[in-house]
């Protein structure tokens, strides 16, 4: 008897994906609809309150679960309002294959959840020139994007590819709405606030702080 091998690759998560460009990124639509609040997958795990939105803005190792079981978290997301798609590392020490790998896998699971009726909102991690060719891929013009700066805008340098990175993503996809998680400095972004809507939503460890202050 022939054994059925194990799909290793996981294609049940490319069946009906489309692709972009000549690195095929796939392709991933975005929700209409804006989240109302969101917290990080790690939390997301136990928490009762599913009427939020769902992010990975965290360190890999929190949420590299999805990637390695899929199935086993598609009921818990399900719960949710919706999610931004996977942030998964884009070092700029890394080699292109790696970031593309990075890349890919937060498109598809994206567009998996879309498929099982999640609404999804696609993460935008640019980091670096070499990227463009690769984050900005099937992506819609005029939709709801979400960027994080978490970690981003701490040193002159990560700054400096942050403040280029968004320009060439306001450049070329224009967003209708603009999600960011994390800081969001007026210097950095309010000379886009006449081209689109940014909804910022500080992040967990500053809302820790505010209310410690109060």
């Amino acid at each position: 008897m022939i054994k059925k091998s194990s799909d290793v690759f996981k294609s049940y998560l490319f069946e009906n994906v489309s692709y972009s460009g000549e690195f095929q990124i796939p392709i991933l639509h975005s929700s209409k609809l804006l989240p109302n609040k969101l917290i990080q997958f790690s939390k997301a795990l136990s928490t009762k309150n599913f009427a939020q939105w769902v992010h990975f803005y965290e360190d890999d190792k929190n949420f590299l679960r999805v990637w390695n079981q899929p199935k086993k978290y598609l009921s818990l997301l399900k719960k949710f309002f919706g999610v931004i798609s996977p942030d998964f590392s884009v070092q700029r020490n890394m080699p292109l294959f790696m970031k593309l790998d990075s890349i890919v896998r937060g498109r598809v699971l994206g567009h998996w959840w879309q498929q099982n009726g999640i609404e999804v909102i696609p993460n935008v991690r640019f980091n670096g020139e070499d990227t463009y060719k690769l984050v900005f891929e099937g992506l819609d013009i005029n939709s709801n994007l979400a960027v994080g700066s978490l970690g981003c805008i701490k040193n002159r340098e990560e700054r400096k590819y942050f403040i280029e990175g968004l320009r060439e993503l306001m450049k070329r996809l224009h967003p209708k709405n603009l999600i960011v998680y994390g800081s969001a400095p007026k210097k950095i972004f309010e000379s886009y606030a006449n081209e689109t809507n940014i909804l910022h939503f500080p992040s967990w460890t500053t809302l820790i702080h505010e209310k410690e202050r109060v």
